[in-house]
């Protein structure tokens, strides 16, 4: 399998050389060259364990890792789970929910950084070199790169966050790791201001080569390849039905991304109910073929507080036939208007896509009558998605994605009405020292902070 750019100047990589790169040098996003169809095999893959079946589906991607090498790094990140199964289907009330908590940071990240970083680790350790990791995060990312790579030799890892604009215990997930290693940056501005630095950072080829900079935000297609395997997995635990429907709350669209390649490889996912917050960008896209920038409101669930969903381009290279041309365009206008339109009706638009919005209120409100019908406590974000689900539901089996554990949210959770929920790791944070670094939202601190913070 060979990967290449969603803006057709890279191709030809290794499923190594695209996740060193993370974002392509050309400033798209890389993806396979094709797409398997594995709906034959799929009966045969029903007694597999989580690790094991993460293995079968990777390997059709990944084939420049030995299969007992990749075997022993998926094992590996995965034990660092609470949950034997890794991602639990739990009924509530009418619906089934997919648990992506239960890693070493409760939030769904964990799945693929986890991974991730096991990769890294192999693949410097084989290479005798050394790498500097540039993230940004809303919240969740942050804390799961981290936890991915902390202390790890020849690994720095720098992580931006919006200051003040993420929940406290997110916050504290992040910055009470001192590990040497480690470097917590608080950005003066939104989560959308972060990216934008981090995607101007990876286009300086001359800058990203000499300091050999690595991404983990879903930009990284080992991440989005890692989310696939839940979709089957989760598809096994519901009984293998001849069609379901998958609620994801969503910001940045690497979640969905991931179940619309599941999908593409021939899991029967009648639909897909995208999710959103007020940041409801990907809500307009989808309802108008629009694709239009406006100002980000700060919500109960931060992890969606987004304007700019990088992995939507990954989606719209499909969407256009595979034509880079065309996704070039596209992202060209969007980048000086911040507005693009899909020149097309939005008849054409793929039909397995639906969508709504669940505003703070709504938010809240779910969060308590499911908690008070059916004893489960939600976080804001899969309150989001069960309310966007609640609209959308007949009689095809039904999927809601829980994208983190409801600890992290105490806040929402305590304005919500319903009991307070703890975690034994995050109880402990709060007593713990901390360190970040506040900066501008601007290229050239962030630039000069690596420089300085690389060397030490």
């Amino acid at each position: 399998m060979k990967y290449q750019s969603t803006r057709g100047g890279v191709s030809g990589l290794s499923f190594i050389e695209a996740v060193m790169m993370g974002l392509a040098d050309d400033g798209g996003l890389l993806v396979p060259d094709s797409i398997p169809d594995v709906s034959g095999e799929l009966e045969s893959w029903a007694e597999a364990s989580y690790s094991e079946l993460a293995t079968i589906i990777m390997s059709y991607y990944i084939d420049d890792i030995p299969h007992e090498v990749l075997s022993e790094l998926i094992e590996t990140a995965y034990s660092a789970f609470d949950h034997p199964e890794v991602t639990p289907v739990v009924p509530v009330g009418d619906v089934h929910v997919l648990e992506l908590f239960h890693g070493p940071t409760l939030a769904f990240k964990d799945v693929a950084l986890q991974f991730l970083g096991a990769v890294f680790e192999w693949v410097l350790e084989r290479d005798e070199r050394s790498i500097n990791i540039v993230g940004a995060t809303s919240g969740d990312t942050g804390s799961a790169a981290i936890a991915g790579v902390r202390g790890k030799r020849n690994i720095n890892i720098f992580i931006m966050f919006p200051e003040g604009r993420t929940s406290a215990t997110q916050e504290l997930q992040m910055t009470t790791v001192l590990d040497r290693n480690v470097h917590n940056l608080g950005v003066i501005g939104s989560f959308d201001d972060c990216q934008s630095i981090l995607k101007e950072t990876f286009s300086d080829i001359s800058f990203k080569n000499e300091y050999a900079l690595a991404a983990v935000n879903s930009v990284n297609w080992a991440r989005v390849l890692a989310q696939v395997v839940y979709y089957f997995f989760a598809w096994y635990r519901l009984g293998q039905p001849g069609q379901f429907d998958v609620c994801v709350p969503t910001g940045n669209f690497g979640n969905i991304f991931a179940g619309y390649i599941a999908r593409q490889m021939g899991l029967p996912i009648r639909r897909f109910i995208l999710a959103t917050n007020e940041n409801d960008i990907l809500h307009r896209f989808f309802s108008t073929g629009v694709y239009s920038r406006e100002d980000v409101l700060q919500t109960h669930s931060p992890a969606m507080d987004i304007q700019v969903s990088s992995n939507l381009e990954r989606y719209l290279y499909f969407l256009m036939g595979r034509s880079t041309a065309r996704v070039k365009r596209f992202m060209k206008q969007f980048a000086s208007d911040g507005r693009a339109d899909i020149p097309m009706s939005t008849r054409v638009l793929d039909d397995c896509f639906v969508s709504g919005v669940a505003d703070n209120d709504k938010t809240l409100r779910t969060i308590r009558e499911v908690f008070q019908q059916t004893g489960y406590l939600l976080d804001p974000h899969t309150a989001v998605a069960m309310h966007v689900a609640s609209t959308y539901r007949d009689d095809v089996s039904q999927l809601v994605l829980s994208t983190a554990h409801p600890a992290k949210f105490s806040e929402a959770i305590s304005q919500s009405g319903t009991p307070e929920v703890g975690h034994s790791t995050l109880d402990q944070l709060t007593e713990l020292p901390t360190r970040k670094q506040v900066i501008p939202a601007d290229l050239d601190v962030l630039k000069n902070t690596i420089r300085e913070l690389s060397q030490t």
